[in-house]
């Protein structure tokens, strides 16, 4: 695998290869196995966007597989100067065996892998966030033995979060619903990807979507970059809660997953937040170990 950019690029086969050696990662980091797999490898971690769970996961990641991360601020790289970004590629090239980036445009992450020669991560867009739906899926099969045959309903924004769960749970077989405001819908061309190749709905009402669900996923009204839009969101989106009675409706033994940070009382109330809390971290964990896998799929293999 050469780079990381979006879901859509990697096919069941290589998501499950993924999640594959995710468990056994996880397997011997729990029981204190080292797996120096990117023994003097480095990776620049270039942040356009702040990060808690990003910055740290892929730190401790090349740390336990024996590599070194340097954290790269935009405000402190040429790129954030005016820098072309093919530059900006081809002279990290030269230093680095691989780059990690959390940034806005989904073009960039694209031009970094164009123009530059070592493996790029994506490690958020605006349009996507292949990191954290892999964590999802790995943390589904935890729960659920497999990701095949569930129901993932998503209720909220038609966001980054929205486009990736949508490609990951249809790739790995799974039904996913929507329900997201009008004008708030996800992406076009992944919608219209998702209903040729899988079972898919999106509507407005929330009960429909979270219909026997088997899995319930929700994320902030309000994302990074949207800060202006927060309290007119508030109201756009006051329905779009995971609550008891969204719960009632969903399958008796489904679970809830959130990618954090959480707004309790807004997108999920705090009773259904704290009832589901041990899946919820467990799932910010797996971020973890997916991402290790997905550093050794990209820096390590030939």
């Amino acid at each position: 695998m050469k780079h990381l950019l979006k879901l859509m690029d990697l096919s069941q086969k290589e998501i499950t290869q993924i999640l594959n050696l995710a468990d056994q990662l996880k397997f011997e980091k729990k029981n204190g196995i080292e797996h120096h797999l990117l023994k003097g490898k480095t990776l620049g971690m270039i942040f356009s966007k702040s990060s808690t769970r990003t910055r740290v996961s892929f730190e401790v990641g090349m740390y336990d597989l024996g590599g070194s991360a340097l954290f790269l601020s935009s405000r402190d790289l040429q790129i954030g100067r005016g820098e072309p970004v093919e530059d900006t590629a081809r002279v990290l090239s030269r230093y680095l065996d691989g780059i990690m980036i959390r940034t806005f445009a989904q073009k960039e992450v694209e031009d970094l892998a164009e123009y530059g020669s070592i493996p790029i991560i994506n490690g958020l867009t605006d349009y996507c966030h292949p990191c954290q739906v892999l964590a999802d899926l790995m943390t589904i099969r935890e729960y659920k033995g497999a990701c095949a045959g569930n129901k993932l309903c998503y209720i909220g924004d038609g966001n980054n979060m929205t486009n990736s769960l949508i490609v990951g749970g249809i790739k790995m077989g799974m039904e996913v619903s929507v329900a997201c405001p009008k004008g708030y819908e996800p992406d076009a061309e992944i919608m219209a990807w998702a209903k040729e190749n899988g079972k898919f709905t999106c509507t407005e009402d929330v009960m429909e979507a979270a219909k026997d669900a088997d899995v319930l996923y929700t994320d902030v009204w309000a994302s990074m970059g949207q800060e202006s839009e927060a309290e007119a969101r508030k109201k756009i989106f006051k329905n779009y809660q995971i609550n008891a009675e969204v719960m009632k409706v969903a399958d008796e033994k489904a679970m809830v997953l959130h990618c954090l940070p959480a707004h309790r009382e807004e997108e999920i109330t705090a009773e259904v937040f704290e009832a589901h809390a041990k899946e919820i971290f467990d799932e910010a964990e797996n971020r973890l170990h997916a991402q290790k896998a997905v550093l050794v799929k990209c820096l390590g293999e030939k």
